[in-house]
């Protein structure tokens, strides 16, 4: 499932994309209205996140633009909370309308409840690395051939993260940060959970593999080994 993320704040552009990514969307960016509108036509996503106050075209007109087409579901997001502006989105063909600052929970579900509406699943893509192969929507991992293996929902969270970045050692607290939230987790509750996860790939590897997939670098973080 592919989000198009526009917004001319690249900080706040890539805090949605991130959110988004965590969540298993594939995602695509732009930073001004023309921009915007050659990406859509370039990359046909899914769905459109699209900031009010952009350089170049702003993103009623975009909307405006985007509606004429298609029926690409969009949702506006800006500091504007006059009815005026709300109304005026909408009656543009805006699917819903979102006022800055917003919780990324907020827009996860906000995405998620207007992707059904247009009756578009959104289905977790199977993420592979060498043998290893996780299923995120299933929440199993499988090695090879072997008997897939099911995993709680950190432990899933966690492997797509480490596998999304396979190769690369990640900090303690970006994983903290990813699994729980800045405020839900803590070094303790990480370790028991890597401890934990180890223990499912063994189990998903069998005799096949004595590997250690999960690598730790003291006083820095983990990264699943190539």
């Amino acid at each position: 499932m592919k989000i198009l993320v526009v917004d001319d704040d690249r900080v706040l552009g890539d805090l949605v994309a991130f959110t988004l990514r965590r969540e298993q969307f594939q995602v695509v960016q732009a930073f001004d209205g023309e921009a915007a509108l050659e990406c859509w036509e370039r990359e046909q996503p899914d769905l459109v996140v699209l900031d009010v106050n952009l350089p170049r075209l702003d993103g009623f007109a975009v909307c405006r633009t985007i509606r004429e087409r298609s029926d690409t579901p969009v949702i506006l997001l800006t500091v504007r909370a006059e009815d005026d502006d709300i109304v005026r989105g909408l009656g543009l063909g805006a699917d819903d309308y979102m006022i800055k600052p917003f919780s990324p929970r907020q827009l996860v579900a906000r995405v998620q409840a207007v992707l059904r509406r247009v009756g578009k699943a959104a289905v977790p893509a199977i993420r592979q690395v060498g043998a290893l192969a996780l299923d995120p929507g299933r929440r199993e991992v499988r090695y090879a051939d072997g008997q897939p293996v099911a995993l709680t929902p950190l432990e899933n969270r966690l492997l797509d993260y480490l596998m999304l970045n396979a190769g690369h050692v990640l900090p303690m607290e970006t994983l903290i940060d990813h699994v729980w939230g800045p405020e839900g987790g803590d070094r303790d509750m990480l370790r028991q959970l890597v401890r934990r996860l180890r223990g499912k790939l063994t189990a998903a590897a069998g005799a096949a593999s004595d590997r250690d997939f999960i690598e730790t670098v003291a006083g820095l973080g983990y990264g699943l080994s190539l």
